[in-house]
């Protein structure tokens, strides 16, 4: 695996306290009515019929195996910063929505094909080669590691001491292994959009908010393992769980 040099802070500690303090903040207020809006989400998702609920996952794992080999075809475009492939998880969204469940599937490649490209863009960030193989394969990674729909632990800390391989067997199981925790949550979001017209409105936030989620996400995982790898994965991985962790509100 390569990575681009990038200068280190001797003392990681405050890096470490800044990345714990966006892991808590990951979700922002987009994420929060979505977390409100929880309960009603998961009500229709259980109206979605088996069928389809399978048809989900197969569409989310076809979309993640055309997403890895197609990865990197969005670094020819000129760099537009964070808000483009906002806008373009949002437009996609929208469109999507627009015809309820049948046009949200079909949106559903594009929307995972823009978030891998903002999480490529997040180890870039971080000093990594999006194009190592071993890169490629941690951005789908990313996917499995946690979900904007629930309480889940989004930065697992066993990554950092895992060695970063790959072979075409080790990708086929990432994926196999990634997809039916993506197709859970974004089988919410398609609940969501099954209303047309109104589904368009909510396509629109909700892939906004999941980019965002898996953008933060990315830019915390790499982050880290850039310091593991120059300051040794347990120092960072007791840093960063002990700085993670909620301040205690104590009452007087």
């Amino acid at each position: 695996m390569t990575h681009l040099p990038v200068p280190v802070s001797p003392d990681f500690r405050a890096e470490v306290d800044a990345l714990a303090r966006r892991y808590r903040q990951a979700n922002g207020p987009v994420m929060a009515l979505v977390n409100r809006l929880g309960g009603s989400l998961e009500k229709q998702m259980a109206f979605l019929p088996q069928a389809t609920r399978g048809q989900i996952e197969r569409v989310v794992e076809r979309a993640l195996v055309m997403s890895y080999a197609m990865a990197g075809q969005g670094d020819r475009l000129p760099k537009a910063g964070d808000r483009g492939p906002l806008m373009a998880a949002m437009v996609t969204g929208a469109a999507g929505g627009a015809g309820g469940l049948p046009t949200a599937l079909a949106e559903l490649p594009l929307t995972i094909t823009v978030i891998l490209h903002a999480i490529r863009q997040a180890a870039a960030e971080a000093g990594f080669d999006p194009a190592d193989p071993a890169i490629r394969a941690e951005c789908i990674r990313i996917f499995g590691a946690g979900s904007p729909m629930a309480a889940d632990d989004g930065i697992n800390t066993s990554f950092l001491s895992a060695r970063l391989t790959l072979t075409g067997t080790a990708v086929q199981k990432v994926i196999a292994t990634v997809a039916p925790k993506l197709a859970a949550s974004l089988g919410q979001k398609l609940a969501a959009q099954a209303v047309p017209v109104l589904g368009a409105f909510a396509g629109a936030g909700l892939n906004a908010a999941f980019l965002n989620y898996y953008r933060d996400v990315a830019r915390i995982r790499f982050a880290l393992l850039r310091l593991a790898q120059t300051h040794g994965a347990e120092p960072v991985i007791a840093a960063f769980r002990a700085a993670a962790e909620a301040p205690r509100v104590t009452k007087v």
